[in-house]
């Protein structure tokens, strides 16, 4: 019997505090519920969205194979419209760009680098295609745009090759000091085993060395 008295006790305790917070508890619970199914929901959403960027990259992938430029720029489009947050978007970008400069068309090119440059969510690719576009402005002749568009607070890994960047678009403005002390950082910047230093130690040599 005591048993059963302490067990009312506790009862009793419970209907009160459920009186008391019930609809607090309730109200949390789902709350966790609804927190838990939008996340899973949004996982299982963005593994969709990866899994058909990855097919519409891939058809991308063949068009520039065949050299077909219309479908390459179908391909891409539909990549920077309906993919444009995940990976493929960026790498889309660059592999669009080269196709359409292999192709000999400049003014095309440009635009995907500038799309991954704006809207890229992996950094490593906007720093590649701010370093794309850049050469694109030194074939075309716009030095100042180009040198503009590789003044960067960090460029981290880059580093090297923007400094080379820019000494080329200097040196195409007849500014040889100032490429050559371009040069000079790129090579300071540069790793030691990378196949760029050689290319820049030439371009110092040609100017008079360090």
């Amino acid at each position: 019997m005591a048993y059963d008295l302490e067990e009312q006790d506790q009862l009793d305790a419970f209907k009160a505090y459920w009186k008391k917070y019930g609809n607090t508890v309730l109200t949390v619970i789902t709350v966790l519920l609804l927190a838990v199914a939008g996340w899973r929901g949004w996982g299982w959403w963005q593994q969709k969205q990866a899994v058909e960027a990855s097919a519409a990259y891939e058809q991308l992938r063949q068009a520039v194979q065949l050299k077909d430029i219309a479908k390459v720029k179908a391909a891409s489009g539909q990549i920077f419209e309906q993919y444009p947050r995940t990976i493929y978007g960026s790498m889309a970008a660059l592999v669009a760009a080269r196709a359409y400069y292999d192709a000999g068309d400049i003014k095309a090119a440009k635009a995907p680098l500038q799309w991954a440059i704006d809207t890229a969510v992996e950094p490593a690719h906007r720093m590649l295609a701010r370093l794309r576009l850049a050469g694109l402005l030194l074939d075309e002749k716009a030095y100042d745009e180009g040198l503009a568009l590789l003044s960067v607070p960090d460029a981290g890994s880059f580093a090297g090759l923007f400094a080379d960047r820019r000494g080329d678009l200097l040196l195409a403005q007849g500014k040889r000091d100032e490429a050559k002390a371009a040069f000079v950082d790129s090579l300071a910047r540069l790793d030691r085993g990378s196949a760029m230093r050689s290319i820049v130690q030439m371009k110092l040599d040609a100017l008079g060395g360090a």
